[in-house]
């Protein structure tokens, strides 16, 4: 993990709003001791889920999109810190292992023009070197026993975090991915909108569940290719859902879970679904903050949720005053899906 900057006991307590009669998560989380190895670590100590960040956009850049998202790690982990440790979820549950350092990728990413041809292909040569770093970290973590709860970044970071699950677990693994867009473009060279379309090629991914796919903003070609291969990569329309209602929220839930329940899966969030979220793909239609908790919630209660992965946010896209919500929201969906497994432990 030599690409990781550590989260010290240090940057743990300048994060923490300490407050008279309160335990905070900031004062119960742990981080890796000083000096020593974080895989030894992991493998070690009591805490079930380990937390880091990807503070990158490249692949959103790569992918045509409004950079950004590099901002979700430093918000989260500071609304995080701050969450009443408590009887209904316990800080002592999380290790804060730290970020990837993304400095090179980001500052090469500044000066490239996705209009370019050259330039994509080097945008997409960068999401490259991220994606080994990811696939590293995440297949160390699952080794140890331990579940990854990755805070991004793009949604290029899926192919990571899939293909580090399956080389940790020996297998390949399923995915259920709540978002507006199927990111299972053509294998066109890495970005944000392909990241399961390349895992699914290199077959690090199974079966794959989009849930809640926006009709206007899905390709024909992305759908023919779909519509192929359905028996291993199918999804719902948000439309279907909520605008036509042709199907209901809780039993399309229930039939996603039957599609990839057997084997191990990931569960992958995509903050542009939800109206009014700052993110690079910003919406105002789609499913609410609460059914977005369900489902988390839902689908972490199972032994085969194998890493939760919260991505496309981008606070300093939004209002300055409220900087702080969608680390707040990072927040509610950490602990939704950790306490969803209170009785899996």
């Amino acid at each position: 993990m030599d690409k990781l900057i550590p989260f010290t006991i240090s940057d743990l307590a300048k994060v923490t709003n300490h407050r008279s009669g309160e335990v905070k998560f900031g004062e119960k989380m742990l981080t890796v001791p000083k000096g020593e190895n974080c895989h030894d670590y992991l493998k070690k100590c009591d805490a079930q889920y380990v937390l880091f960040g990807i503070p990158e956009d490249v692949g959103i850049r790569a992918n045509y999109g409004r950079p950004g998202a590099s901002s979700a790690w430093a918000s989260a982990i500071s609304s995080i810190a701050n969450i009443q440790h408590n009887r209904f979820c316990k800080g002592s549950q999380i290790v804060i292992i730290g970020q990837l350092d993304v400095s090179e990728e980001m500052e090469a990413a500044k000066h490239l023009d996705f209009h370019t041809t050259s330039d994509r292909k080097e945008l997409s040569l960068l999401v490259d070197k991220i994606d080994k770093e990811v696939v590293h970290i995440v297949s160390c973590i699952v080794k140890c026993g331990k579940t990854p709860i990755i805070i991004g970044g793009g949604h290029n970071n899926a192919y990571g975090n899939i293909k580090g699950t399956a080389l940790g677990l020996g297998e390949p693994i399923n995915a259920i991915n709540f978002d507006a867009h199927s990111d299972f473009r053509i294998l066109e060279g890495r970005h944000s909108g392909n990241g399961f379309s390349y895992a699914y090629e290199e077959a690090f991914l199974k079966k794959y569940f989009i849930f809640g796919l926006h009709e206007n903003y899905t390709s024909k070609n992305v759908l023919d290719s779909l519509k192929k291969i359905e028996d291993r990569v199918t999804y719902n329309t948000y439309d279907e859902i909520k605008v036509r209602h042709q199907k209901a929220f809780l039993p399309e839930i229930m039939k996603a879970f039957d599609f990839i329940k057997t084997d191990p899966y990931g569960i992958e969030i995509d903050l542009d679904a939800i109206p009014n979220i700052a993110s690079s793909a910003m919406t105002l239609s789609g499913f609410s903050v609460e059914e977005l908790r369900q489902f988390v919630s839902f689908f972490g209660n199972h032994k085969n949720a194998s890493y939760l992965h919260i991505c496309e946010g981008a606070p300093e896209l939004g209002e300055e005053k409220n900087y702080h919500l969608i680390g707040k929201l990072i927040g509610y969906l950490v602990t939704d899906f950790i306490k969803s497994r209170k009785e899996l432990l």
